[in-house]
């Protein structure tokens, strides 16, 4: 779950044009966590999670679930 919520992070970011250091500024986290984040290699707590949702203003469920790219190749 972990690397998922990190995938989808990166690809939100990516997607409003922020890098690492700005989404960190936004989220007032180090750059260096959030690239922890993205690589699925910290812990979150379901309150950081809302934190972050709150503050890039995305539900916490699309950060949550997502999808792989082969469910978006099967689908075409």
């Amino acid at each position: 779950m972990q690397r998922l919520f990190g995938q989808n992070l990166r690809k939100h970011r990516q997607a409003i044009g922020l890098s690492q250091e700005e989404l960190g500024e936004l989220l007032d986290m180090h750059r260096t966590y959030i690239g922890g984040v993205e690589r699925g290699e910290k812990n979150l707590t379901l309150r950081t999670v809302e934190t972050m949702c709150d503050r890039l203003n995305v539900p916490v469920i699309d950060l949550l679930l997502g999808h792989s790219d082969e469910e978006d190749d099967s689908e075409e």
